[in-house]
């Protein structure tokens, strides 16, 4: 596989454990009901593939709107929907290019205010972060939402990459022999 930058990789790396859990999930862990809303899987990632597929929508204008999420409700209740827009976007994420990550775009993100307030600068590499800060928080409310179904995920699955950084440097060192 071809070496990503940073950003991107940690990005494929969580939307590739998403089509593994996705993969070993029982349906009524992940099926989103009207009176279980946000209590299963599929309400948190829609939530993620939406905002996912707005900074793909908006990126070829530089104009990315995290409030024009389509908000599509097959993706909560429907795995293979999910799982192919996963690997949609992870196409489009490996096509990303080094060269585009630090060009401005313009973030449109509802705050309260008038619509000329709504809009701030970023860059490409900026919302990829947020993209996967985004994603790795609703990845460790999916593991909670998991737990009541008595289901165990990834140690590291939605654990910050700083987290797992800071673990590792934290993981006993071998003995010294002698």
């Amino acid at each position: 596989m071809a070496a990503f930058p940073p950003v991107i990789a940690a990005n494929l790396h969580c939307l590739e454990q998403a089509i593994e859990l996705l993969g070993q999930l029982p349906e009524d862990a992940f099926v989103r009901t009207e009176e279980r809303h946000a209590r299963t899987v599929g309400p948190h990632l829609r939530h993620v593939l939406d905002h996912y597929s707005a900074f793909f929508a908006g990126l070829a204008g530089f104009r990315l709107d995290y409030d024009a999420r389509e908000r599509e409700p097959g993706l909560e209740s429907d795995r293979a929907l999910a799982i192919a827009r996963l690997r949609e976007i992870l196409g489009e994420l490996v096509l990303v290019e080094e060269e585009l990550l630090e060009l401005p775009v313009q973030i449109r993100l509802e705050c309260g205010g008038t619509e000329s307030e709504q809009w701030s600068h970023s860059t490409v590499r900026r919302e990829l972060q947020f993209l996967l800060s985004h994603t790795v928080h609703h990845f460790a409310l999916i593991a909670m939402v998991l737990e009541r179904f008595q289901i165990v995920v990834p140690d590291d699955f939605g654990v910050a990459p700083s987290t797992l950084k800071f673990w590792q440097a934290q993981a006993p060192c071998a003995p010294l022999p002698g």
